[in-house]
């Protein structure tokens, strides 16, 4: 009877051939990072006859496409924005530069701007986390993107300029949201559209260094990323600021949504695709510590020790023998180095979650002695003279987009307070010269709160609506805003959180 029911599973195995769904292409399935040819020597036109752009393989549009459309379905928010607003165009004139991660998410946000009534232009922040479908479908729809995965370190900065360096069209505004690995070694108060949206600092780097004079005409940044928040207080604080920038990451939607949750969910998605490992009954030290939930905590932040989670606060080196993975999020250079590498267990994981590729020491690792042997895309292990090996994910590189992708949601919370943000710098654009100094400033609380609001409906979330005697007692509007400015959901820079 059982060698009956295995011949009948092998006849069901040979005989079943999936078929693409009829509205699916096989080309757009395919992946289009075997063709070797550069995107940069390929001549590509999309339907409209526009060839302003820079993608893999316009091709795979339409298979892009149906990715936003369901990214749409999860970004509640960022779709009512677009819908109470592009009425009355807000941000008509808006020339904006973006310098973020090029995925379906996204997607949504740059089709509201443009729905807003904003020009724009984009650009990756991270070589390995383009989605090469959705910058097939952003640039079939018009948009100027110049993005692919797998770029070379030129091609990144030749993106970055093709988005800038543009006959007849002067930027106003740009769009910061990720460090790069490309500009995390240089100082940064060396660093300096009629906006700018930068995800840590690369695209502000470039045309300080290349378009000084552009920044006469730029009126403001908007930055979401906790390392190139950093960047832009170092450069007012060392007089080099150029432009008034928004600070997004410190919002209380910003650190809750993307700096939690996004963290717990996205590093687990990451480490499964890429290891196929069971977490039960490892033991992980995370360099870098906020909220946690985990073995073992690594901090250099006095505070951090006096957390009551109930996790062990130990110094890396006294754990380094034991643990079978390491994740460093901490923003910071060398917090693994290449004497903790030597150290490790065999077949240990080394992973990275802050903003650059600076947190483990992997230059240390090309030398003679060590053999590199590439398992699968992202996943290398290498190897020391006596046969132990580490499991190295991304090459040292942020994991969870390099390797996996991040809820839709948190972007969405995310999205819309960047496009918020977006229209608070109309304000700094039309405002009277002098009312805003070249300086570091927050997102309004008020605006903070109206991004959070307009995610409840998503969760048939009701809140109590103050009384006037409640609101008087408290010294409050009935309307908000609720919290000071100087309020923050949480301590520590980095959130981290593995359940």
């Amino acid at each position: 009877m059982l060698r009956l029911f295995w011949w009948f599973a092998s006849k069901l195995t040979v005989q079943y051939h999936p078929k693409p769904s009829p509205r699916c292409s096989a080309a757009s399935y395919t992946d289009s990072s075997d063709d070797e040819t550069s995107p940069r020597d390929k001549q590509q036109k999309n339907s409209k006859g526009s060839s302003d752009f820079c993608v893999k393989n316009i091709k795979q549009a339409e298979f892009g496409r149906r990715e936003i459309e369901i990214a749409e379905q999860e970004m509640p928010a960022l779709m009512a924005l677009r819908k109470r607003a592009q009425g009355e165009k807000p941000l008509a004139g808006a020339k904006i530069v973006g310098c973020t991660h090029i995925t379906a998410q996204t997607a949504v946000l740059m089709e509201t701007l443009g729905a807003l009534g904003a020009q724009c232009r984009w650009a990756a922040c991270n070589i390995y986390s383009t989605l090469n479908e959705v910058a097939a479908a952003l640039a079939e729809s018009g948009f100027p993107v110049f993005a692919w995965k797998g770029e070379s370190e030129d091609d990144f900065w030749w993106c970055i300029d093709r988005c800038v360096n543009v006959e007849g069209w002067q930027p106003n505004m740009l769009v910061l949201s990720e460090i790069s690995s490309m500009v995390s070694t240089v100082d940064p108060t060396e660093l300096e559209g009629d906006r700018i949206l930068d995800d840590g600092g690369d695209l502000t780097h470039w045309i300080y260094k290349k378009y000084p004079n552009m920044f006469k005409k730029i009126k403001g940044i908007v930055e979401e990323s906790v390392t190139g928040v950093h960047r832009l207080y170092q450069l007012s604080k060392a007089g080099k600021l150029c432009v008034p920038a928004m600070n997004v990451n410190d919002s209380v939607t910003k650190q809750k949504f993307d700096n939690l949750y996004c963290c717990r969910e996205s590093i687990l998605d990451g480490l499964k695709r890429t290891t196929d490992m069971m977490f039960g009954g490892k033991q992980v030290v995370v360099c870098g510590y906020g909220e946690s939930q985990i073995l073992q905590v690594d901090s250099r932040n006095p505070p951090d020790g006096l957390g009551m989670d109930g996790f062990r606060l130990v110094k890396l080196n006294e754990v380094i023998r034991q643990v079978d993975i390491v994740i460093t999020c901490t923003g910071n250079k060398n917090v693994v180095t290449r004497e903790h590498l030597d150290r490790m267990k065999n077949s240990c994981i080394v992973c990275n979650m802050g903003h650059s590729n600076t947190e483990i020491d992997v230059a240390s690792l090309r030398t003679p002695e060590l053999t590199w042997e590439r398992v699968r895309s992202q996943v290398d292990h290498v190897i020391w003279p006596d046969g132990k090996r580490i499991v190295l994910l991304a090459e040292g590189r942020l994991l969870n987009l390099s390797c996996s992708t991040v809820p839709t949601f948190v972007l969405s919370i995310t999205a819309t307070t960047q496009a918020s943000s977006a229209l608070a710098l109309i304000e700094l654009y039309n405002a009277p010269e002098g009312r805003y100094k070249q300086d570091v400033y927050l997102l309004p609380k008020k605006m903070d709160e109206y991004v959070a609001s307009l995610h409840l409906p998503t969760f048939d979330a009701h809140l109590t609506e103050l009384t006037d005697e409640q609101a008087k007692y408290l010294g409050l509007n009935k309307n908000g805003p609720f919290k000071p400015n100087y309020y923050r959901c949480c301590s520590s820079t980095y959130l981290f959180l593995l359940s």
